[in-house]
């Protein structure tokens, strides 16, 4: 493990545990196994504070979600909610401006990497569908079975499927609730990649969370500045407008920033005189 310095003040947590595999990674490991890593009120707060506080810490410059055990997660605490279906006062914890997890709906300017353990259900399959990249072990297993429930995903998961996956497979999705595996996720565009073997953690040679510390490794060896810029350039055609207004969006907000600043002239230095560039942390 890396432990790295931090500026900031580290959140604590009671249901995810944080550590860090790599320089500049945050590893978020949801760890309740015995629940299915089922999210309950204080543990998407707890999420909340994490992604909030990776963004703000100059060290950090992308994280991973996982779980412990065989699930990666099954959703929100269904006997918690069923439980506060009695009470005057109901929270909406599903309809945060976040969403589930602090994620589904999350518009943070780091990116998140999906280590999808195992069971992905109802609010964890709408986390991942949020997520920058979603990695998958073989015997993972993507769901909305919410219509099984008499209720709705409602945290953000049904229009993004829609545009990632398409309407029709979205549409399947929603409507049916059956499960959706591994390899049939890759070839629809759900996840980006499978691990060669099944397991959680990070001591499983060729597991998902082993994959996800390499590709996350490998950007945040990259300008912290450019991963933030680009990753913004990618949300803008995310949110459905004309491609050309987003280009200028970008060019006029984060790039603006961006240009001419100390990781743009190092990397263009770096590349001139053949040699590895020294990033320093992202100011944006």
């Amino acid at each position: 493990m890396h432990p790295p310095t931090f500026q900031t003040l580290t959140p604590s947590t009671t249901f995810t545990r944080l550590s860090y595999p790599a320089p500049h990674v945050l590893l978020v490991t949801l760890c309740r196994p015995r629940q299915l890593n089922c999210i309950n009120g204080a543990g998407e707060q707890e999420l909340r504070q994490v992604w909030a506080w990776m963004d703000a810490e100059p060290s950090l410059r992308i994280g991973i979600i996982t779980g412990e055990g065989r699930a990666f997660c099954a959703g929100a605490d269904l006997k918690e909610w069923d439980q506060e279906q009695s009470s005057a006062s109901r929270p909406n914890r599903r309809l945060n401006t976040s969403g589930f997890g602090g994620l589904s709906r999350r518009r943070g300017k780091k990116p998140v990497i999906a280590a999808v353990n195992g069971i992905a259900h109802g609010g964890g399959c709408e986390m991942i569908a949020n997520c920058d990249i979603v990695l998958a072990s073989p015997s993972a297993v993507f769901a909305l079975p919410e219509v099984k429930r008499g209720v709705v995903a409602i945290a953000g998961a049904l229009p993004r499927l829609a545009r990632a996956i398409g309407r029709m497979r979205a549409m399947e999705m929603a409507l049916t609730g059956r499960n959706v595996g591994a390899e049939e996720a890759k070839s629809w565009g759900l996840c980006n990649a499978v691990s060669q073997k099944d397991g959680d953690g990070l001591a499983v040679e060729g597991g998902v969370v082993q994959l996800a510390v390499q590709w996350a490794d490998e950007i945040g060896k990259y300008s912290p500045d450019s991963v933030v810029v680009s990753k913004e350039g990618v949300e803008l055609g995310w949110e459905g407008i004309g491609v050309e207004e987003g280009t200028q969006r970008l060019i006029d907000g984060l790039w603006r920033r961006m240009e001419g600043g100390e990781n743009m002239m190092e990397g263009i230095k770096a590349f001139v005189e053949k040699r590895n560039p020294r990033w320093v942390e992202s100011k944006l």
